[in-house]
């Protein structure tokens, strides 16, 4: 029988290649490595007008980490991952976006919602409470990125922590700007988020033989009681040819009370043609019962609203943040030499009764000084339709809103990468 290559999560999630400085004792290393990304964004359409800022993970999150292995012998080793973000343009480890907590129109006034007037003061509220939760990392805890370790064998790795998701990691391979950058395909899908990009208490198996690449991911909610509640299941399987590839990806996701919650499914494809690589992707996204809403009704009778009224706000924003939408990327990359180009055309269609349809298209230059360290400059334009008011952000952090709904968003960004 063949010998089967097998691989972890962590490699499968891995969108850059990175320069490591590496400790080596017997068979056993550890390894530090890393990445900062800063830069200059203009971005219109804001809340606050027009931002001009120093940014930090315009391409990619700013990080630092640690990876370990350990031959055991036999085909089995022990590995480990902790990796932590860092907004290197502050030192903190976590961000929020320029509009901070502000939710789109559509979720922030009563009327929007479906509600009376008389209901704005308390709609006002639950707005402000679900807006203070939008931005990355905002627990700051120290390794949100990856934290995992695991067992690679023969026929297969098992990892246990927090990992990236079987669905994400199939967005990544397709994406034109493989997650990188405001022209990425997750962009469009922000607020309220489509995407699970990594959750904790997951299992996870995974393996590579030839050109197939395949996870598994059970991810326990661990909520007392309630085995169910917010609780991931998710697969993916890849497969690069010469020349080619195609794949697919699947989460879902139960909320606090054990509903089924946002599903993300994706399938897409790659082909080399000219110089270039053209590919693809189609994402559905479903979201019947949105996480985090059960406790709005409780809260808001607590402090002196009806419970008929605190029943039916909360209605309100379940529907409002119920999700319904199809989400499409075509784009092309060339590489030459140290530069590459990428341009790309991204497709949102709201299928909800908000009908918040938007699209971005844009282009990416990278100038590779080193294989370690590079120049970038991307510009994208966003387009929001009907009640859709999203604004554009970068790879490591959130755009947030834009001043009204309707109103266009543009992103301009020179970046410096450098990695170690």
């Amino acid at each position: 029988m063949k010998k089967m290559r097998v691989i972890s999560a962590a490699v499968l999630g891995c969108i850059s290649s990175m320069a490591m400085a590496q400790s080596t004792l017997g068979n056993s290393s550890v390894t530090l490595y890393g990445l900062v990304d800063l830069g200059f964004s203009h971005v219109t359409g804001g809340v606050g007008g027009t931002q001009n800022a120093i940014t930090s993970g315009n391409m990619e999150g700013s990080r630092f980490g640690f990876k370990g292995s350990e031959d055991l012998g036999g085909g089995y080793r022990a590995i480990f991952t902790m990796e932590s973000r860092l907004e290197a343009d502050t030192g903190s480890l976590s961000n929020r976006p320029a509009s901070l907590g502000t939710l789109p129109s559509r979720l922030s006034t009563a009327t929007s919602l479906g509600l009376p007037s008389a209901y704005q003061t308390a709609v006002t509220g639950v707005a402000a409470q679900i807006g203070a939760t939008l931005g990355v990392n905002l627990n700051n805890s120290v390794f949100d990125r990856q934290i995992f370790t695991g067992l690679v064998t023969p026929f297969g790795a098992f990892t246990l922590g927090r990992q990236y998701t079987p669905a994400y990691l199939a967005n990544a391979n397709f994406d034109a700007m493989k997650t990188e950058s405001s022209l990425s395909i997750g962009q469009l899908v922000s607020i309220p988020a489509s995407f699970d990009i990594r959750v904790s208490n997951s299992l996870q198996y995974g393996l590579q033989k030839d050109g197939i690449s395949a996870t598994a991911m059970y991810a326990a909610g661990e909520v007392a009681g309630k085995a169910s509640a917010n609780r991931l299941l998710g697969v993916m399987g890849m497969y690069q040819g010469s020349g080619y590839g195609f794949g697919a990806g699947y989460n879902t996701r139960n909320n606090e009370v054990g509903d089924k919650s946002l599903t993300t499914a994706i399938v897409g494809a790659s082909v080399d043609v000219g110089p270039g690589t053209l590919s693809g992707e189609f994402v559905t996204i479903k979201d019947d019962h949105p996480t985090g809403l059960a406790s709005i009704a409780s809260g808001l009778v607590a402090s002196g609203v009806s419970s008929t009224v605190a029943t039916q706000i909360q209605s309100a924003f379940y529907n409002g943040l119920k999700q319904d939408a199809h989400l499409f990327q075509v784009g092309y990359r060339v590489t030459t030499g140290p530069h590459t180009v990428t341009v790309a055309y991204n497709h949102m269609n709201d299928r909800t009764a908000f009908n918040a349809d938007r699209y971005s298209y844009g282009a990416a230059y990278t100038y590779a000084l080193s294989k370690r360290t590079d120049l970038n400059a991307v510009a994208t334009h966003l387009v929001n339709k009907n009640t859709s008011q999203l604004a554009l952000g970068g790879a490591g952090y959130l755009g947030g809103v834009t001043s009204a709904a309707g109103v266009d968003s543009n992103s301009v960004v020179f970046s410096i990468r450098h990695r170690f």
